[in-house]
């Protein structure tokens, strides 16, 4: 069997052949004047009008690293936590330290700002080399 041997099942339909008289004669049934009835006339969908609105601005899709990270001091840990107690993301959510946001927990970073002296274990969390020196010192772990 070869390309040419090869014939179709269905029969292909006539296409339509409008404004040549008949019954789809002058308008072509397109009605009469408008925005619709020209040739080449093509409606604007509404998404195209959205992504117009998105500003032209170099890197404006991109937030920065530091927006979504929450800054929690020493000194907070200091007074909200026993001496022992694990600080991770969920207990300072269930202390009302921090809140969700957009529904998920953010990054959190402890800073060196103030005194601790408690022993605390500290898991999950971004920690500055002044705020690990400190609780290291005070007897805490980090894991």
């Amino acid at each position: 069997m070869q390309l040419h041997q090869i014939s179709p099942i269905q029969k292909q339909k006539t296409k339509k052949r409008v404004g040549r008289g008949g019954a789809h004669g002058t308008f072509s049934g397109r009605g009469v004047k408008g925005q619709k009835s020209r040739a080449g006339a093509k409606i604007r969908p509404a998404w195209r009008d959205l992504i117009k609105q998105i500003p032209k601005k170099r890197g404006y899709r991109f937030k920065p690293a530091l927006s979504s990270q929450l800054i929690i001091n020493l000194s907070i840990l200091n007074k909200v936590f026993k001496e022992g107690e694990v600080v991770s993301p969920e207990s300072l959510l269930g202390k009302q330290l921090i809140s969700r946001i957009k529904g998920r927990i953010p990054d959190i970073k402890i800073l060196g700002n103030g005194e601790i002296n408690k022993k605390l274990i500290l898991k999950g969390l971004k920690i500055s080399r002044p705020a690990k020196e400190k609780i290291k010192k005070a007897g805490g772990e980090i894991k």
